[in-house]
């Protein structure tokens, strides 16, 4: 099942993905199979699912939005905070 949104800006999903991630979860899955059939071990496949579960899209947002937007906030970006005396 195809959904395109109503107002056109925002992105197209399938499922309950975006369009991007199912690419991403695709190629993934293909790398994990020719890994796995080589005898490199599961650690490909793992990392694929656990990508495909944290970018699981439920009313417009991700854990995987939430993880970046928390790592960005403590530990990417300075935080600046100004303090002033409030004069009566």
């Amino acid at each position: 099942m195809y959904i395109y949104p109503e107002n056109l800006r925002a992105k197209a999903k399938l499922w309950l993905w975006e369009l991007r991630d199912v690419a991403v979860i695709g190629i993934g899955g293909l790398l994990s199979v020719l890994a796995l059939a080589q005898g490199f071990g599961m650690l490909l496949l793992i990392l694929t699912v656990l990508y495909a579960f944290l970018s699981i899209r439920m009313e417009g947002a991700s854990i995987l939005d939430f993880l970046r937007c928390a790592v960005f906030f403590l530990f990417l970006h300075q935080q600046y905070y100004e303090w002033k005396e409030r004069k009566p």
